[in-house]
């Protein structure tokens, strides 16, 4: 079975610039810019651009160690972004569908750079409160990649029901619940970042597609 690299999230009060990190703002390079999904019809004055939620980045250096096999390269950064607000329990104009989707609403981002990187900065309007949550670090591990229900990780195997529906796939990040968060997947569920295997080794992360399970 395919190893999966275990994400645990905790929280710290360590500056987390340029790191492996969970929530908080991404450290993109100058010439990445944040995605956005405009909101209404472009030619409509009341449309608007709306961010998707960052969910995490990886500093890919830290998992070299637990990718022998070189599935993913081991410099630079990997961010990963989708319009999950309702599932953390927050109003957002953004809809995401469950299956098998790889439209605006998820991003997945590499970047070679992992020097001299800065928060990106957005705020509420009219204040100078970030959007974003506080960031958590992350420790690395490995399971055998049996399936683990209670941890976020990259690769290893999706659920049966899954693997079956999308056999030519094999998830890039798995995010499970999380109570302290706030997110849950309706009664109970897992999102995975599903990619073929070809796009992988060809670091097409923009054909990254994602399918919410829940029972």
């Amino acid at each position: 079975m395919r190893k999966m690299i275990k994400i645990n999230p905790y929280p710290t009060d360590d500056s987390l610039i340029g790191k492996s990190h969970w929530w908080g703002a991404p450290d993109l390079p100058d010439d990445t810019p944040y995605p956005f999904v405009m909101v209404g019809d472009e030619d409509d004055e009341d449309s608007y651009p709306e961010p998707l939620t960052f969910i995490c980045q990886i500093r890919l250096s830290d998992i070299a160690e637990f990718d022998p096999e070189g599935m993913l390269p081991h410099k630079g950064m990997l961010y990963f972004f989708a319009a999950i607000d309702y599932f953390l329990g927050e109003d957002s104009p953004l809809d995401l569908p469950l299956h098998n989707y790889s439209g605006e609403l998820i991003r997945v981002i590499y970047s070679e750079q992992e020097d001299n990187l800065k928060p990106y900065k957005i705020t509420w309007e009219n204040s100078d409160e970030s959007i974003f949550r506080k960031a958590e670090a992350i420790k690395f591990g490995t399971t055998d990649g049996s399936y683990d229900v209670f941890s976020h990780g990259l690769f290893g195997e999706a659920i049966d029901c899954v693997a079956d529906c999308y056999p030519h796939l094999m998830p890039l990040l798995r995010i499970e619940e999380e109570d302290r968060w706030g997110l849950r997947f309706y009664d109970c569920g897992t999102m995975y970042f599903l990619i073929s295997p070809d796009d992988l080794r060809a670091r097409r992360f923009d054909r990254t597609s994602i399918e919410v399970f829940f029972y």
